[in-house]
């Protein structure tokens, strides 16, 4: 169905770069970067994928079921992406709040080109129909002039915010209202920043985004007038072979000025037992979610509350692993751990209809994931978080941030750590 070709690369950055670049002109692009982040569950360094052969792109009706029956039939490479959402077809929840991005609910696609990087070794997979394009695509890429300046700003977008301080503040005493009650023990509380004419150029500003973040689930993404620009230090989930693995985040700090500021910050991080208590209740319920689909007492906790630094912040990360049938279908496996706990809460689905209530914007693909299915029915998935969405058609720009709100919550410090998160956004949109 493929034809494979091997080829040996002195530059991956620069590769990396123009490959990215003269993708550009496709009308679907999924492009993943690790940014060379030490981790353990990683496969490839870079993936690429353009052009859609075959596709699949609909609201949240019946969304998994038309997700299983594309995946399963296709059995090749798909990518894309599922917004947050489709907890409506999960559960019996709706969506209400205001839209100014209109993303489908779900939308994957069969690359007819994929370019699959780890170290210096590309592995470049055509549809073998197309297979006598490889050779002119590759001196293409090769002779792409990219840009020199892609970390300087000459505009400012004018973003606005969608719901006050003030008024988060309030939600956030409402919010601790049904803790208090015992509605729910924890729940991820978002805001939106927004911008209504934006005209932007997407990929520059994925590029700056990128520079000052280096995240390990970095990507970017264009369904023709939709885009995502990714800056994601979070796995949702992947599967390699008979194994599962989530890896959710809870718990932030400030990175410091000075190396002693940083040890000083993660001590505090790694000591804080509201962050931590945060942290292990999205454990608990993923380990749930995990259960679904798991072999009989195979779900796991393999690190619990461990401390990871990235350029921006330091974050604690849990992972919580399982072994599954060969037989139990991928798309299920995601089905049943849709959305993922960290932007949910506890109880799950009582969180949900409570963050329906109290925020203001649909969430659609922020807090959702994107990535790629294998041939194989292997999968990994990122959570859409520090990421800009736009919609170039209507040039409506917005992106989200949020906290977990637990009993031991001060709203003061939940907006502030909203904000601290929503920085390397503000500052590639020109916004210090």
């Amino acid at each position: 169905m493929r034809t494979k070709v091997i080829q040996h690369i002195s530059d991956p950055e620069e590769f990396k770069r123009k490959l990215l670049y003269w993708a550009n002109q496709f009308r679907e692009i999924v492009f993943l970067d690790s940014n060379d982040y030490q981790q353990k569950y990683s496969h490839y360094d870079c993936i690429l994928a353009v052009e859609a052969f075959t596709s699949v792109q609909t609201d949240f009706y019946n969304a998994f079921d038309d997700l299983h029956q594309y995946q399963s039939q296709t059995k090749d490479w798909l990518f894309g992406y599922l917004s947050y959402d489709l907890k409506n077809d999960t559960e019996k929840l709706e969506s209400n709040n205001s839209d100014g991005l209109e993303f489908p609910d779900v939308f994957f696609f069969q690359p007819k080109k994929i370019f699959l990087l780890k170290g210096n070794e590309l592995e470049i997979q055509y549809l073998n129909y197309i297979d006598d394009e490889i050779e002119f695509d590759l001196e293409a890429i090769i002779s792409v002039q990219t840009k020199s300046d892609a970390k300087d700003t000459s505009l400012a977008i004018q973003i606005n915010q969608r719901i006050s301080r003030q008024k988060y503040l309030s939600k956030i005493d409402k919010m601790l209202d049904h803790i208090h009650r015992g509605d729910i023990y924890e729940a991820n509380f978002c805001m939106e920043f927004y911008a209504a004419k934006a005209p932007i150029d997407p990929l520059v500003i994925y590029e700056k985004l990128n520079l000052i973040s280096r995240p390990p689930f970095a990507t970017y993404l264009k369904n023709n007038k939709h885009y995502v620009l990714s800056a994601s230090p979070e796995r949702y989930i992947r599967k390699e072979g008979n194994k599962v693995i989530s890896q959710p985040i809870k718990g932030t700090a400030r990175r410091g000025q000075t190396e002693a500021e940083d040890k000083e910050s993660i001590a505090a991080l790694r000591s804080s037992e509201k962050e931590r208590s945060e942290n292990i209740m999205i454990v608990d319920l993923v380990r749930n979610d995990l259960s679904h689909t798991a072999t009989k007492g195979s779900v796991e906790v393999e690190e619990l509350c461990g401390i990871y630094t990235f350029k921006q912040v330091h974050q604690m990360i849990s992972t919580v692993v399982s072994q599954v049938e060969s037989m139990t279908s991928p798309v299920e496996i995601i089905r049943s751990t849709f959305p993922m706990g960290s932007m949910t809460g506890a109880p799950k689905i009582s969180a949900m209809k409570i963050i329906e209530d109290l925020e203001e914007t649909k969430r659609s693909l922020y807090s959702g994931a994107m990535g790629y299915f294998t041939p194989e029915g292997d999968f990994d998935f990122n959570v859409v978080i520090r990421s800009i969405l736009y919609n170039s058609e209507k040039q409506y720009l917005s992106f989200s941030v949020g906290s977990a709100i637990t009993s031991q919550s001060v709203p003061e410090q939940e907006y502030e750590e909203c904000l601290l998160k929503a920085k390397a956004m503000f500052e590639v949109l020109g916004n210090k």
